[in-house]
């Protein structure tokens, strides 16, 4: 390997894709680039950006990616949709650069509610879900897509006639509704199997499923348990993260685990925690330390102009 670490984020135009630009643009040893197959704004902010890039459904998307990887020297992929970082994994070694994802078993698990429930089945942190249609005494309930990001798709059934909206059982969670506060919970996983930080923020206001007010909040012993359940039993590597929300007595249920940047890690970054360079150096069998600003911090966001 050169010198230089050349890094690509694919897709770069998503709000995850704008924050792994600003993690990562400045770091001297590191030359970023984007990638995208459609016109979006990956394009205005990207330096080295590369347009008419192969999707993931291409027929010839891994000779074409290779490709792209060949040319530009790509030492390390950045995946920023949760279908790329599957697509990606599947591939394996056929990807001809180093992908951002723990491996396949983890973004498996992790793509489908369902596999992440499976997997800590018993556990005091899974929610109640329902494996027919509830009965109406147990109405309100949420339902989601098992495969879904961004609260697409997701509704609260309060009467029966809201649960004709589902048309194939198998492609949803059925799930108890939470009522009370929801928490982002950062972290970062190195390659020796030690969780090297957990950070929880509220999700304070929301818009398209992303948060866009966001608060430092300080972590409890509930949390930090959870934190190192999921640790122990997905062994994930580098950057992931996961969502709680607490039930009607206060307690954190799961929602759902990622291993793909999120793009409010802005808040925790700008604490000293940069998870995508961290992720990247991982990668690359670097050992690395993280030093934390103990203080409390708020982002909040809005659309910008360019």
């Amino acid at each position: 390997m050169s010198e230089r670490i050349n890094v690509l984020v694919y897709p770069d135009g998503a709000e995850n894709a704008l924050e792994a630009h600003l993690a990562v643009k400045d770091v001297m040893n590191i030359r970023l680039f984007g990638a995208s197959g459609r016109e979006d704004h990956g394009g205005y902010v990207y330096l080295r950006h590369i347009p008419h890039a192969p999707f993931i459904n291409d027929p010839d998307f891994v000779e074409r990616f290779n490709d792209l990887l060949r040319e530009h020297d790509i030492h390390v992929v950045i995946p920023t949709h949760d279908d790329v970082a599957l697509a990606l994994a599947r591939l394996g070694d056929r990807v001809q650069a180093k992908v951002a994802v723990p491996g396949l078993r983890q973004t498996e698990i992790c793509r489908s509610k369902k596999a992440t429930y499976a997997l800590f089945e018993g556990a005091d942190f899974i929610p109640r879900t329902y494996s027919a249609l509830p009965a109406a005494d147990e109405l309100p309930v949420f339902v989601k897509p098992d495969q879904g990001q961004g609260g697409k798709g997701a509704f609260l059934a309060e009467r029966p006639e809201d649960l004709e909206a589902i048309d194939v059982l198998d492609d949803v969670v059925i799930c108890e509704h939470l009522p009370g506060k929801e928490l982002t919970v950062d972290c970062f996983s190195d390659r020796h199997g030690v969780l090297r930080f957990i950070g929880p923020r509220s999700r304070d206001r929301v818009f398209g499923g992303i948060s866009v007010r966001s608060t430092s909040v300080a972590l409890t012993p509930e949390v930090r348990s959870i934190a190192e359940r999921i640790h122990a039993g997905l062994h994930p590597r580098g950057l992931w993260y996961f969502q709680l929300k607490q039930d009607g007595q206060g307690r954190y249920k799961l929602l759902e685990v990622s291993v793909r940047t999120a793009g409010t890690m802005n808040l925790y970054r700008c604490l000293g925690v940069n998870f995508p360079l961290l992720t990247v150096y991982d990668l690359l069998d670097m050992d690395v330390a993280i030093t934390v600003n103990e203080l409390d911090i708020q982002v909040d966001r809005a659309l910008f102009n360019r």
